[in-house]
């Protein structure tokens, strides 16, 4: 009896859980440009100078810059990737407008250093004074003052123009520049003739590094190349998507009618465990922030296709232990237990796969792989060890006594 109760208390709360959260989890889903219409370009990225390096700090800080553009052309959550030593792969959605995506993107990020012209506002800085070639590549380093507070020592490459500079805004406000987003706006304390500078303030050491980053990138500003691009209209990537949401409604439910058609009540508990799967997935989407794309619906798809095979080699050995004589709950034993073998060796070897793909895949193959490797760890949960779980506690409970629940006829059993 406590069996019985403990299986329908479970069916029945995560049923009504499943129930009352579904339909809010989907709208919390993020979706990828595919499904989402949007635009994605590939940049090649190199120095400005001929023979420079190119460093993945520098690579890393354009990233950063490229986010900002984006979000500044009022685009929603862009995603900006860094592949390999010299690649930028850049994703928004909402894009109404291409050519000018394109050319505010692909401009190298501008670092300038501004003071205040006249009639210039309070606060506001839009005289050029130097610009980021005027910089020694990587000589912005964070050190500590004798307060032990962060600071960024500089040095320039004219030491000249740096002390008329510094000469003329004596007491003044120097401005930082990375594009049109003021960094900073120190004040010049002392006259600099030999073309170094420190640069303090109330910054956290987190800051500093960032200030500092920002002006050796400026340094050595990187360009842009455009090696591949895609855009998807809004349009379309609703279509894709509900045309694969219809696809995918269809055919589970044809699995769900096959499975409980087939192995009936056994067929019924796996049916519920698969439906389990799906919402788990869908809560990890959520709260782990992946993006939904058609790669990562096609592993979706490729998943639940392996849980079914598991339900099914489960069933089937269940089935061949009963046609051997063994009594009910011996079968069900017996069946579980050779079959998870063969299914955890399916699983792993699947999971190496997918680990390989996402190692050294880019893109839609990372997504791929890792939506997969998301579905075998829960179908390893759900279709293994919760169906597994159901299945014998109803058999305990003595609800599943007779091969017939099974699908298996008398005739079909063999005397031991």
């Amino acid at each position: 009896m406590k069996r019985l109760m403990g299986f329908i208390i479970t069916v029945l709360v995560l049923t009504g859980v499943m129930a009352f959260t579904t339909s809010g989890l989907l709208d919390k889903v993020r979706l990828g440009l595919d499904l989402k219409g949007g635009f994605e370009i590939l940049y090649h990225a190199e120095p400005m100078e001929a023979g420079a390096a190119l460093s993945q700090a520098s690579l890393l800080k354009t990233a950063e810059s490229l986010e900002k553009r984006a979000n500044a052309l009022g685009t929603s959550e862009p995603e900006v990737t860094t592949e390999g030593t010299d690649r930028i792969r850049l994703k928004i959605a909402g894009v109404t407008d291409e050519a000018e995506v394109r050319k505010k993107m692909k401009e190298p990020a501008v670092l300038t250093f501004r003071s205040a012209a006249e009639g210039d506002a309070e606060g506001t800085y839009s005289k050029i004074e130097l610009v980021g070639s005027d910089f020694v590549e990587g000589a912005a380093e964070v050190g500590r003052d004798n307060l032990n507070q962060p600071i960024i020592s500089i040095k320039i490459k004219d030491k000249d123009k740096f002390a008329e500079i510094t000469k003329r805004l004596l007491g003044k406000n120097l401005a930082i520049y990375l594009d049109e987003n003021k960094l900073s706006d120190p004040t010049v304390q002392a006259v600099l003739t030999d073309g170094s500078a420190s640069i303090s303030g109330s910054y956290t050491i987190k800051e500093a590094r960032e200030l500092a980053d920002t002006i050796n990138l400026g340094a050595l500003p990187l360009k842009l190349t455009e090696k591949y691009s895609q855009s998807v209209g809004a349009t379309l990537g609703k279509q894709s998507l509900d045309q694969t949401i219809k696809a995918g409604l269809l055919g589970s439910l044809i699995i769900l009618i096959f499975m409980i058609g087939m192995y009936r009540l056994p067929g019924l508990l796996a049916s519920f465990a698969l439906i389990l799967h799906t919402w788990l997935l869908i809560v990890v989407f959520v709260f782990a922030d992946f993006t939904l794309t058609l790669p990562g619906i096609a592993a979706f798809i490729l998943g639940i296709g392996m849980a079914v095979d598991a339900n099914i080699i489960t069933n089937e050995r269940i089935r061949e232990e009963m046609r051997s004589g063994k009594s009910v709950l011996s079968s069900v034993k017996a069946g579980n237990k050779s079959s998870f073998r063969t299914v955890m060796d399916s699983n792993v070897t699947t999971v190496i796969v997918a680990g390989v793909m996402f190692a050294f895949g880019t893109g839609a193959v990372k997504g791929f792989a890792l939506v997969l490797i998301v579905e075998i760890v829960l179908s390893i949960a759900t279709n293994l060890y919760f169906s597994h779980w159901l299945l014998s506690q109803l058999v305990k409970a003595g609800k599943l006594n007779k091969p017939k629940s099974f699908g298996v006829k008398e005739s079909d059993i063999r005397a031991l």
